[in-house]
């Protein structure tokens, strides 16, 4: 492990968990199937990042690292960090599509979730420019498909990770597992979508 600092239209469905599977798989219409996924857990100080490869054999762990961004910096200066060292590993790894964590706001911290909107928008650029297609899933949705509990912690997201992608150690920071998770969901979701398309 290296670390560094078909479109379709599915039939309709009268249960609620039809109606929502139905629209897990909408999300995904329009992707090629992708074998090797960048996932990314968007930060200011640091963003984690993960690609897997998704075959007949499972899924496998291509590369994690994290993006880290001075503190002391000007927030430009931070941003464009963000946005170079993603584009760097974009142009060695090579993934079929980049898939990002949704925003997600709560009302006592509103200036986080907007200084995370900058972040998560250069690094958005970067896939865009790079000619990525760009999908996102929200955090809860990525713990109910790694763990089957949307509401699961930092740590059983890491356990679930590790034993996805057989390995033997845990990983640190939460950044980089959390990464892995999103591009995990995204196969997963994509394997479940396979037979449809």
């Amino acid at each position: 492990m290296n670390i560094r600092t078909r479109a379709f239209t599915p039939a309709p469905r009268t249960s609620s968990a039809g109606a929502s599977a139905q629209r897990r798989a909408q999300k995904l219409a329009g992707f090629d199937l992708a074998q090797r996924v960048l996932g990314i857990d968007p930060g200011l100080h640091r963003t984690g990042y993960g690609i897997i490869e998704s075959g007949e054999r499972g899924i496998k762990l291509v590369e994690g690292g994290i993006l880290r961004a001075k503190a002391d910096d000007e927030f430009p200066k931070r941003l464009q960090d963000l946005h170079d060292g993603l584009a760097e590993v974009l142009r060695d790894v090579r993934p079929d599509v980049v898939v990002i964590e949704d925003l997600f706001s709560t009302y006592a911290h509103p200036r986080s979730a907007l200084l995370m909107a900058h972040a998560r928008g250069v690094l958005m650029l970067a896939a865009s420019e790079a000619d990525l297609r760009v999908h996102s899933f929200t955090p809860n949705e990525v713990k109910q498909v790694v763990t089957g509990n949307g509401h699961a912690t930092k740590t059983n997201v890491q356990a679930a990770v590790k034993a996805r992608l057989r390995l033997k150690a845990t990983l640190h920071p939460p950044d980089l597992a959390d990464a892995l998770a999103i591009a995990i969901c995204f196969a997963l979701r994509q394997n479940v979508n396979r037979p449809l398309a």
